[in-house]
């Protein structure tokens, strides 16, 4: 009841996320219920169902990341002064937390079905045809545990997930926080060296696999086949940007405040080392996207390529995804520097100041990240091209 009356009077920007939550959840419950009927229609080719499933996984995990970074800006589940007096201590606030993630992502999943349960005419009688039969599986009858297995696997994946980062942290003995505001100071990231190692082992991998000899999974929408090593290959360099991207983040801000800064340097400089860990992930999942994008793009452009409806929502769910958990990031990162921005008009920093270290900021960022991503898509690419 508590969630339900934060929802109803929470700001409209709020209920947008929740929204975009919800929508992201059901785009990937239809995906996954696909999935599901295109099983059903055809029940010998077993290998190619598993690889329709392992092919949401993408999507699942955008939308659990967008999910967490919603739960992290509600303001309805942020620890405030006097609340734990009346029983909502950091401990109910991350349960709080858990259960609005849950019932955005349940509502999403519910509408999933509904539209599924339409296409294939189950509500309505009248079933689609053709190539979206088959897909949908239409004439089959659903399994009930398998349509709730599937819908629940956004739900508890994005509320346990929420739970985790939000979880109540032990103070170290010295450390003095402001109740209203327990974020701890953000240590200096150490992943760069690990996810410059992981893209290094990556595209080592797709080298490997695109010049030996083995199976190919044939991509959804009716691409070229790619070895099974190469797909492996990107995984691990994508995760590898996703290590790097808080270190690098925070190079950015060491890049800024090198070579005699100015107040406006020294502040974007500042700011970034701070955010690196708090925005650096997001960033770097948003490049990893990115570049494998363009490394896509670079292979099967061309007028006889196909992707399908699928595979473009599905390719738009996780663009789509990535991108508002970094915009939900930034609006944290501004939200946590609030204090500071007000001190500093307080002692007469001019505007332009402040609006000129974002631009720093943005430059610096660009700067970095931007060639990074160019040079892993044309390095992923190239051991197919050649």
């Amino acid at each position: 009841m508590l969630a339900l009356r934060l929802a109803r009077g929470a700001h409209p920007v709020v209920l947008l996320r929740r929204l975009a939550v919800a929508a992201a959840a059901g785009g990937t419950g239809f995906l996954l219920l696909c999935t599901m009927g295109y099983a059903l229609g055809h029940p010998d080719a077993g290998r190619a169902s598993v690889l329709r499933l392992l092919w949401c996984l993408p999507p699942l995990a955008a939308t659990v990341q967008l999910a967490v970074a919603v739960a992290r800006t509600d303001p309805g589940t942020r620890p405030h002064q006097g609340l734990s007096a009346v029983g909502l201590g950091p401990n109910r606030l991350m349960l709080l937390a858990a259960v609005n993630t849950l019932v955005s992502c349940t509502l999403g999943s519910m509408l999933a079905l509904l539209f599924f349960l339409h296409l294939r005419g189950d509500l309505t009688g009248l079933p689609m045809d053709g190539d979206a039969a088959e897909l949908l599986g239409a004439g089959q009858s659903l399994p009930l545990a398998a349509v709730l297995t599937l819908l629940a696997l956004v739900p508890l994946g994005a509320s346990v997930a929420a739970a985790v980062v939000l979880r109540p942290r032990r103070l170290r003995p010295g450390d003095e926080r402001d109740p209203a505001h327990p974020e701890p100071p953000q240590p200096t990231p150490n992943g760069l060296p690990w996810g410059v190692a992981l893209m290094a082992v990556g595209l080592s991998v797709e080298l490997y696999a695109a010049g030996a000899e083995g199976s190919a999974l044939a991509l959804p929408g009716r691409l070229v086949s790619t070895p099974a090593g190469v797909l492996a290959g990107w995984a691990v360099t994508a995760l590898g940007l996703a290590f790097a991207g808080p270190g690098l983040t925070s190079l950015s801000g060491r890049m800024l405040q090198a070579w005699r800064p100015g107040a406006a340097r020294l502040l974007a400089g500042r700011v970034l080392q701070d955010e690196a860990v708090r925005i650096g992930r997001p960033l770097g999942v948003v490049c990893a996207v990115v570049s494998g994008a363009i490394a896509a793009f670079s292979l099967y452009a061309g007028p006889a390529t196909s992707f399908g409806p699928l595979t473009t929502l599905g390719g738009a769910l996780v663009a789509g995804c990535t991108l508002l958990a970094l915009l939900t990031a930034a609006v944290e990162a501004r939200q946590a520097r609030a204090h500071t921005t007000a001190a500093l008009l307080r002692l007469g920093a001019p505007v332009s100041l402040l609006r000129g270290a974002v631009v720093l900021r943005m430059v610096a960022l660009l700067a970095v990240f931007g060639p990074l991503t160019c040079g892993v898509a044309l390095l992923a690419a190239a051991p197919m091209t050649s």
